[in-house]
C-alpha cells in the first residue's frame, strides 16, 4: 500500500506553469488548485508516494 505525502503552493498566475513544472519534475502529483487569499493567486495542493 502507498503512503503519500502532501504539499500546498501558492502559485503566481504569471508563473503558473513554471512553478508546476517544477514541482512535477521532483515527482510530486497535482491533485487540485483552489482561490488562495487574494485575487492574484491560487493554491496548488500536490502529493507523491513517500519515500
Amino acid at each position: 500500500m502507498n503512503r503519500f505525502e502532501y504539499a500546498t503552493v501558492p502559485l503566481l498566475t504569471h508563473a503558473t506553469k513554471q512553478i508546476l513544472d517544477q514541482w512535477g519534475e521532483d515527482g510530486w502529483e497535482l491533485v487540485t488548485v483552489i482561490p488562495g487569499p487574494n485575487a492574484e493567486q491560487l493554491v496548488a495542493y500536490l502529493k507523491r508516494v513517500k519515500q
